[in-house]
């Protein structure tokens, strides 16, 4: 017939199997050229999509993009909550300890990681990311490296590690030949080796499915890792928040237990508490603040933000004569 191949060309066409782990990898589809409605609708479906599914995190992390996730006053607030709460799961001894960042970003986590009075090396796959740490003059050391393809450092050298919104970015296949079961693998096992015994690791990140988080702890358990997911927040759909707290190895001074959940109840009272502090503290922040110290909180918080602010002077916050 026209148009039909011969059939020594049909038998020469590749077979393109489906591999065993396909169903765990996030492909992006793309419209073809003669349907600039389909086009549309996927454009507009990608913007209230998830990051990973818009471009892989080297390049949906650019200048701007990182920028607006550096200055977002709710995005450090969200960002730096969840640092405190994995520092919390490490149950770290009573001493400054060396941490390790992975996905450290613009260095919001490793600023809680420094306010608690430890010292900490981060490493992010976006070199934007790194540029707006490094303007920000955060105190931990800084690499430019990839998660999946596992950093070696000598093994012990870390007393704990925390990782905030980056590990569910190894669960797709952004590039020609990676496979995220494989890439996980390796990332887990140069974490355990970095690890000196009994140490913690806290990796919060958001799954997208179940068979992710499957993936993920079956990665971590083959890799000689102990403990378990934790759920904050299970029954909420804003504040559910997935923890892998997993331990490399026993010791006799770390307990064995995964601590529990935040549960609604806590959240709750933790509203109470912050409502009846603005009713009675006329939301003023600390109680009792004058104006002039509120004015050098907020310049203070400006700066950390990397906006440009006017250097403090003895005129600054003064009250001005009136004008006749």
């Amino acid at each position: 017939l026209k148009g039909c191949r011969p059939p020594q060309a049909r038998a020469a066409a590749p077979l393109h199997r489906r591999p065993p782990w396909a169903h765990l990898c996030i492909a992006s589809s793309r419209p073809s050229a003669a349907r600039p409605g389909a086009r549309r609708a996927v454009a507009s479906a990608a913007s209230m999509s998830r990051p990973e599914h818009q471009a892989p995190p080297e390049i949906f992390y650019n200048d701007e993009e990182s920028k607006k996730y550096a200055t977002s006053s709710r995005m450090i607030e969200i960002q730096t909550k969840m640092a405190d709460r994995a520092l919390d799961m490490l149950l770290l001894p009573d001493r400054p300890c060396l941490l390790l960042d992975i996905g450290c970003g613009s260095g919001i986590s490793g600023e809680a990681i420094s306010d608690a009075g430890h010292m900490w090396i981060g490493y992010d796959i976006s070199a934007s990311m790194l540029r707006i740490a490094e303007e920000r003059e955060v105190e931990g050391d800084l690499v430019l490296a990839d998660a999946g393809q596992g950093l070696k450092f000598r093994p012990g050298t870390f007393d704990g590690a925390i990782s905030i919104s980056a590990l569910q970015w190894l669960c797709n296949c952004d590039r020609k030949g990676h496979e995220p079961f494989k890439r996980l693998r390796l990332f887990f096992d140069r974490l355990y080796l970095s690890l000196r015994k009994g140490a913690r690791a806290a990796l919060q990140f958001y799954p997208e499915t179940a068979s992710q988080v499957e993936m993920i702890t079956a990665a971590a358990i083959r890799a000689g890792f102990g403990g378990g997911l934790v759920v904050d927040f299970p029954h909420s759909a804003k504040a559910k928040k997935h923890f892998l707290v997993i331990h490399a190895g026993l010791s006799g001074d770390m307990p064995q237990q995964i601590p529990k959940g935040l549960q609604v109840e806590d959240e709750q009272r933790e509203t109470v508490a912050n409502a009846q502090r603005d009713r009675f503290g006329g939301r003023r922040g600390k109680k009792g603040a004058s104006y002039r110290d509120r004015v050098f909180d907020k310049k203070e918080h400006q700066r950390k933000q990397g906006m440009a602010v006017r250097k403090d002077t003895k005129y600054t916050a003064r009250a001005r004569k009136p004008k006749f």
